[in-house]
């Protein structure tokens, strides 16, 4: 059986290179089981459109599995609608959200044979040895696909409980070399070094997220077991790992949510200390973990190399974070950054505009407090997604008319989609970027387009 896997280029514009993990643990699980398969890395190599469509003619495959977010559904209906011309045969197979939360519209209005919901590890392999030997779908778990012109629906697959039982990713079977020469890229200002030493690779440390932001999807949470962290010692080992194969020196722990409490930063930082690991690194910690109290812990964190922390403010109007059921509050906001700033750590962090209750006062007041705190947050407008509640909202007021339509159209959250205020296009449109425009300018950054913010996310110095 010939086993194509893709990974797409969603930016072919953008010279960052994100070493694709999902795909990553997919294909590692893959090749444990004694598979053989290519793999078309696009994203690695930004091959243009007709380079795709020449391979796909000449090479052909049994199966072919890719895998995207739902923001790029036309990519996904694009290359379904080649690979089955090019290869009728073909079983072409895709997961991530594109599949877990649009599963019926992707398999009714692509050439999708097979939908992966939620987690593909042990699924695609699963799935691929049922492909093999002819078996019945219905014994995999965890899949979608069309039979007698309906979409059937497997039984549920339980999400795998203790994350440190999946293998470490196997970095060589992509072109590690393509996204090590890129990987400056990822970082975001202000650099520990200069810019073309940065080797930076990322980690994952945890599925899932704990909360429920009513704009927010995330494929890897399951009812039952919302948020699964890895062990500190699983975690050091990796990154001990990807020091002494590639050299790496900055280290993104690439979660949802890495830190969710003290306990768990405390046990980090005290083994990065501890092993001597000499890294840099950032991560994603849940704002008012830290207190007033935790000055000590916070230069604990910049000991261990801590040079970036990300925390999500989304809105500085009470009402609009009510709405998005975000847990978080101002003023413990302010004390955290304020504590990491302390200790000489910066700190990233989002916006995003467009809550029913936005106003151009709302949006004023958001940026506002950015700049009082000496903010320059990745601004982006609301871009509801498919098993969202806000998503349910627009569907009900018929601010989604036709959901394949809609779906076609997405794309970056920095680009308008859609309006849910009650702003014309133009006022919403305009006052955003006048805005986020105001708030660069504050902080001397100039930016042609200032909801592209790129690296620029925080005028911190470390």
């Amino acid at each position: 059986m010939r086993i194509l896997f893709v990974n797409p280029c969603i930016r072919p514009d953008n010279p960052r290179k994100v070493f694709p993990v999902g795909l990553g643990y997919v294909v590692t699980a893959v090749k444990k089981a004694g598979y053989k398969f290519d793999l078309l890395d696009i994203d690695a190599f930004r091959y243009s459109d007709d380079y795709i469509e020449d391979f796909i003619s000449k090479n052909i495959y049994d199966v072919i599995a890719f895998g995207c977010l739902v923001t790029h559904f036309k990519w996904a209906k694009y290359f379904t609608d080649i690979v089955k011309e090019k290869q009728p045969n073909c079983k072409i197979i895709v997961g991530n959200s594109v599949a877990s939360s649009v599963t019926e519209i992707l398999l009714t209005k692509t050439f999708t044979d097979i939908a992966v919901l939620g987690e593909g590890d042990i699924t695609i392999v699963e799935l691929l040895e049922s492909l093999q030997k002819d078996k019945s779908l219905y014994l995999v778990k965890g899949i979608a696909f069309m039979e007698g012109g309906k979409v059937i629906f497997t039984e549920k697959r339980d999400v795998i409980k203790d994350i440190n039982t999946i293998q470490f990713i196997d970095r060589e079977i992509f072109d590690i070399r393509e996204y090590l020469n890129a990987s400056r890229y990822n970082a975001h200002e202000p650099y520990p070094m200069p810019e073309e030493d940065l080797i930076v690779m990322n980690v994952n440390t945890a599925r899932g997220c704990p909360f429920r932001c009513t704009f927010c999807y995330n494929v890897f949470t399951d009812e039952s077991i919302r948020y699964r962290w890895r062990d500190i010692s699983s975690i050091i080992s990796e990154i001990k790992y990807l020091i002494k194969t590639y050299g790496a020196n900055y280290i993104q722990l690439y979660d949802e949510l890495t830190f969710a409490n003290k306990k768990r930063i405390g046990e980090f930082v005290d083994s990065v200390i501890k092993e001597k690991l000499n890294i840099y690194w950032t991560g994603v910690i849940l704002a008012g973990v830290l207190d007033e109290d935790d000055g000590l812990l916070a230069e604990k964190l910049k000991q261990s190399g801590c040079v970036g922390m990300g925390f999500s403010l989304e809105s500085a109007d009470e009402e609009i974070l009510l709405s998005m059921q975000k847990k978080i509050n101002l003023s413990k906001f302010i004390i955290t950054r304020r504590i990491l700033k302390e200790a000489n750590i910066a700190t990233h962090t989002s916006v995003v505009f467009g809550f029913p209750q936005e106003t151009p006062e709302t949006i004023k007041k958001t940026i506002d407090f950015c700049i009082k705190e000496q903010l320059s947050p990745s601004a982006g407008f609301l871009l509801p997604m498919p098993k969202t509640p806000i998503y349910k909202y627009a569907l009900e007021r018929g601010l989604i008319k036709d959901e394949y339509e809609y779906l076609l159209g997405l794309g970056d959250r920095q680009d308008f989609h859609i309006n849910l205020t009650s702003m014309t296009d133009d006022i919403y449109i305009s006052t955003v970027k006048s805005e986020v425009k105001r708030c660069q300018q504050e902080l001397g950054i100039n930016l042609d387009d200032p909801m592209k913010t790129v690296k620029f996310r925080s005028r911190d110095k470390i």
